[in-house]
Formats: structure tokens, sequence, C-alpha cells
């Protein structure tokens, strides 16, 4: 029923599942980890990878298949496959592009989380994170790539420096390495936002975040665009090359029709190996969050907006940063890629510092202390000290993480009642 005919709003709601006659209105919870057969050459085809069915839910499940329908239908991919958590997703894609002794080049400006992943644990695997300002001209940003790059990955939004990706200079960045561009689209999500109209091959999703919405479960998602042409160069040889542990099956070829070749491999490689698999509960759960994702999105923007505007007035506020806001540094960029909306998240530093900052924290009632965005409460964190704390204090300043930075997810509470818990938080400093 839901394709892309219809607009974004109507494909949140019916998109990834349709109900037959006096079947559920919702998807069912496949809560199974196998699934049976009657004829043991539909195994036979499972295995060497002919069909699509499910056999054992690591490698897939109808609920959780539902969701990555819908995900790929959102983002204008061909293809999704989901994961355990975003950084799962994270590591799949990076694992499946890159080999030991490859690199790949990432903005300095990224989520504290995958930051560690790039710099630190992928660098025991032999695969190097090359970090840039992705601010500086393409010419600074093509030094870093050599012959042995093998992707370029942002942030549509930073998190939670609140850098906007400019997707035309990186589409062609990308394209002229013959490189996929890999964009991380959590805090803007595909209702703001969808970078594979802007360039981008893969894209990459906590749903953790807006896309659940409601602080109910964990998960990820890759995308990917099914326009990349893995035989244009011999840089991905997993792409190209028989893959043994399938009877030699090449995965670029058998699945360049289907325009899914790389979703492919994730599951039937990554996930195999590596068991980072949704669980079909939080599959349904980020479903159900999903079909109110554009209303909570432009409420979650209007919100955000208006603090932004009261935190930038007050006399104990320092600075602010929200790429809504006028003078801020992307919002040219923000009109460009997310003219509908810059997403509720905003960072700003109060007077008196980090010292200061904790003392505001302490005194708010309604909005919360929580290691978390994109929740329909509003809350607040300290990145410095919490998500960013293994970062040295030059490399945090590098990411935009300055010691005095209070992150605020604003969620959809009665505005009056937020703008009225920082009030009361900014008088007792």
């Amino acid at each position: 029923m839901a394709d892309r005919k219809y607009k974004i709003n109507t494909n949140c709601v019916h998109g990834g599942y349709k109900a037959g006659p006096a079947e559920p209105q919702t998807p069912p919870i496949a809560q199974s980890t196998t699934f049976r057969y009657y004829d043991n050459q539909d195994v036979a085809d499972w295995f060497n990878l002919d069909t699509f069915n499910c056999a054992y839910t690591r490698l897939g499940n109808p609920t959780v298949g539902y969701l990555e329908e819908k995900m790929a239908l959102l983002e204008g991919g061909s293809a999704a496959v989901a994961a355990s958590a975003g950084m799962s997703a994270m590591l799949i894609t990076i694992l499946a592009l890159c080999e030991k002794g490859d690199n790949f080049v990432a903005s300095q400006s990224v989520y504290g989380g995958t930051y560690n992943l790039f710099d630190h644990t992928f660098e025991k695997m032999g695969i190097e994170c090359r970090f840039i300002d992705q601010d500086a001209p393409a010419e600074e940003i093509e030094k870093s790539i050599d012959d042995r790059t093998r992707a370029i990955f942002a942030e549509s939004l930073g998190n939670p420096a609140l850098t906007i990706l400019d997707f035309e200079k990186f589409s062609k960045i990308a394209k002229k390495a013959q490189v996929p561009l890999v964009v991380d689209n959590t805090l803007a999500s595909p209702v703001l936002c969808r970078p594979i109209e802007h360039g981008a091959d893969i894209v990459i999703h906590s749903t953790t975040k807006y896309c659940d919405g409601h602080a109910n479960c964990v998960g990820g998602m890759v995308i990917e665009s099914g326009e990349f042409d893995w035989f244009a160069t011999d840089k991905y040889p997993g792409m190209t090359q028989p893959d043994e542990s399938y009877h030699g099956m090449i995965y670029g070829e058998k699945y360049k029709e289907l325009k899914c070749a790389f979703s492919v491999k994730l599951r039937a490689q990554m996930l195999r190996d590596l068991g980072c698999a949704m669980s079909p509960m939080n599959a349904y759960l980020t479903w159900q969050g999903l079909q109110t994702l554009p209303l909570r999105m432009a409420r979650h923007s209007e919100n955000a907006l208006k603090m932004a505007q009261f935190l930038s007035r007050h006399p104990k506020v320092d600075w602010v940063q929200y790429p809504g806001l006028k003078e801020d540094k992307y919002y040219e960029l923000g009109q460009k890629y997310m003219p509908d909306g810059q997403s509720g998240v905003l960072s700003f530093g109060v007077k008196g510092g980090k010292e200061a900052g904790e003392k505001l924290l302490s005194a708010l009632e309604l909005t919360s202390i929580a290691v978390h965005v994109g929740d329909v409460r509003t809350c607040v964190l300290h990145p410095a000290s919490s998500t960013h704390r293994q970062m040295t204090e030059e490399q945090q300043i590098e990411a935009g993480i300055k010691p005095e930075l209070i992150r605020l997810s604003v969620g959809i509470e009665d505005i009056d009642d937020i703008i009225r818990d920082f009030e009361d938080g900014l008088a007792a400093i």
C-alpha cells in the first residue's frame, strides 16, 4: 500500500506492513528463534541465499523485516538491515567496507561513542580512521584520502556539536574518490533530512532515538541507496569477489539488479558472524514509534527553536548552539538540507562554566538528567563528563565539546512548562 508515491507522513503510518483480510492491523510479533520448513530444498535455497524467507531470527525475522522495509521506504533506499543497536549498525557497516590495512575518513564532530569505536576499537582490527574538520575546504579533506580509503563518514546533524553536513561538498569528494558516503541520520530522522536524496550511499540510524521516540528500546539500522557501483574500482573485494563461505557467491553480481547487494552482505556475513540482530519486540516497538514520527519531529523542532531563543536571551547563558537560530553558524545549511525543522537537540553554556552548569542540572525538576536524546521527555546531559569523557579535552574541543557544554534534548511537553523549569534552574545558579 505505502510506497514512494505517498508523502512521508503517510508512509510513516502505512509503510512496511499491510494487513490482509481478517489479519492484525499492526504487525504481529514473531517471537520465535526458528521457522519451520516442510521441504529440505527450501532450507537449502535459504542457505544458498536464493530466497529471502526466514529460517533463523539472527539472520531475519518477519517483524524485523517489516521495520526494515519501512525504514528503507522512509529514507528512499533500496534495502535495509536492522541491528541490535546504533553502534552495531556502525560496526557492521565499516567492517563490510574495510579490511585490515584499509582506512576511512570521518568527521571529528561525531558522537562520543562513535569516536571511540572509530579511534580505538577499529585500530585494534587494523582499520584506521582519519578524522577531519568537516567544515574545512574540500581540498583539505581530500588530503586525508588515499588508495586505501574505503569510505567517508559523517553525521547529518552532529551529536552534540550540532554541525550540519554540507552534503553537496561531501558527495562530490566521495564521488571523486570513488568511495561510498556514509551518513548517520539519527538526530535529523528521515522526516527532516533524507541523505540519499543529497548524495549519500549508505544511511545509518540509531533507532533508539527519534525513530522509537519513547525510550522503549535499543536498535540500529543500515539503509543502502542501491546506486553505488562496487565494480568501478578494485577497492571492494568483499562485494566483487567470490565469498567462499557462501559457495563462491559474488554479492555485487548476484544482487545487482535487486539493488540490495550491500544489505545481503550485512545480513549473510555480518549478522551471521557477529550476531548483533535486532529482537522482534524491539522491532515492533520501533515500528509503532515511526507512525507518529512526523508529528513528534515537528513538535520537537518547534519546542527546540523556542527554547534556543529563550536561552539566547537569558542573562545567565553565555552561548547557545542551534541551527534554527538565524545567528547560528549552520543556519544556512540547516535551511538548505533541513528546511522543515532542525530537530530537537541544542547545546548551550552558562556563565560560570562547568560548575554553574552542574548547579543548573541539579536544580531542574521537570527535565531529566539522562544519557539519551530523541525522547518525548526533555533531557539534559553534560557530555564532557559523560558521553565524551573518554576523549582528551583537546579532542573534545576539536569535536565541538566545550567543557561547559550542556546538551539539551527538548521533548514534546508544553513549551511553557519546559521554559519555566529552566527559569527556575537558572535562578538557582
